[in-house]
């Protein structure tokens, strides 16, 4: 089993809704305010809506991550999962705020907090930094590709490969460093590649 978190997406190329891939920015909108919801109660930026300090601290005193913690934190991030691979174009299935088979999040076996490091997560955020400066500039890319594969698709059907390539690996890349850094489920520090 892999020391990371894990990222599944089923990508749609051929055959999309153009109707649905012309209104995406809007068609999301109700499920963005259910995410936001989390959010308003935490203001940590990139971490907004996952329950950080509690695990951290947990973490830190108790060595164990809280199994409630895990399963929301985990739960959370398939439900960001699934609506950033909506708006990004790699599915045409609207985000259920429920699991979906077709978008996959595994996080590594932690046993409960026992195989991670105890103090690590004090410096994770720190030691994070260039991961998330690197993953902003995959990001950019990534939405400049989604904007010209938005007017493919729109106009012939057809998402391009080569967009869902980059855009799913960006998608990985993301969750792997929320892991590392945010959600605390792994020790092993992130590959800047993609």
């Amino acid at each position: 089993m892999s020391k990371q978190v894990k990222t599944h997406v089923e990508i749609e190329y051929k055959k999309r809704n153009k109707t649905t891939v012309f209104w995406r920015g809007i068609l999301v909108f109700p499920t963005l305010v259910f995410i936001c919801a989390f959010a308003v109660q935490s203001s940590a930026g990139v971490a907004a809506g996952f329950i950080i300090l509690p695990v951290l601290l947990a973490l830190v005193f108790r060595e164990v991550y809280p199994s409630y913690l895990l399963t929301f934190n985990h739960a959370f991030l398939e439900l960001h999962t699934r609506v950033v691979s909506y708006v990004l174009l790699l599915t045409d299935e609207y985000p259920s705020i429920e699991r979906n088979k077709e978008i996959e999040v595994v996080f590594p076996d932690i046993k409960g907090g026992k195989a991670l490091n105890r103090w690590l997560p004090l410096v994770k955020w720190f030691l994070a930094i260039p991961l998330i400066i690197v993953g902003v500039i995959y990001a950019l890319i990534a939405l400049g590709m989604t904007f010209i594969a938005w007017v493919m698709t729109w106009s012939t059907g057809t998402y391009p490969k080569w967009a869902g390539k980059f855009v799913l690996k960006t998608l990985q890349f993301w969750n792997r460093v929320n892991g590392y850094a945010f959600l605390l489920v792994s020790d092993k520090y992130p590959s800047f590649a993609l």
